[in-house]
């Protein structure tokens, strides 16, 4: 994996972070991205992801808003709507970054959420389906 897939990864972890949060303290991305074994350069570009983000967050939306057909971005889940937010800014404003090459992270990044949920939905019906099996049983 390389090591802007990985910056591409921490910064979206870090985004989602801030959504729930609200915000976020230095401190806590500090934390945020010492539990995840990264490479200092991989580190560098998720704050630089993360940051240009949130400093465009309102014009990255507008321009989201405008591209969305029969959708609203608030209809967006966070996941992906951080997402978007990360590949347009690198559209935009990280011109040594291929479209090409961002469009394709953008895919890789939403196939790995998506199978990261699926999975974590599947463990926890297993989870489930054991908890009212030895219920019945008792």
């Amino acid at each position: 994996m390389g090591l802007r897939h990985l910056g591409r990864e921490l910064a979206l972890k870090a985004l989602y972070r801030i959504d729930i949060c609200g915000g976020a303290s230095s401190d806590d991305l500090a934390v945020l991205f010492e539990s995840f074994a990264a490479e200092e350069s991989a580190r560098k570009f998720a704050v630089a992801l993360m940051e240009g983000v949130r400093r465009e967050q309102v014009a990255l939306d507008k321009h989201l808003a405008d591209a969305l057909e029969h959708w609203s971005v608030k209809r967006l889940s966070r996941v992906d709507h951080n997402i978007m937010r990360i590949a347009l800014y690198e559209l935009l404003r990280m011109e040594d970054i291929p479209a090409r090459v961002t469009i394709d992270e953008r895919l890789n990044l939403q196939n790995v959420t998506a199978i990261s949920s699926r999975t974590i939905r599947q463990r926890r019906a297993r989870r489930n389906r054991g908890t009212t099996r030895s219920q019945a049983k008792g």
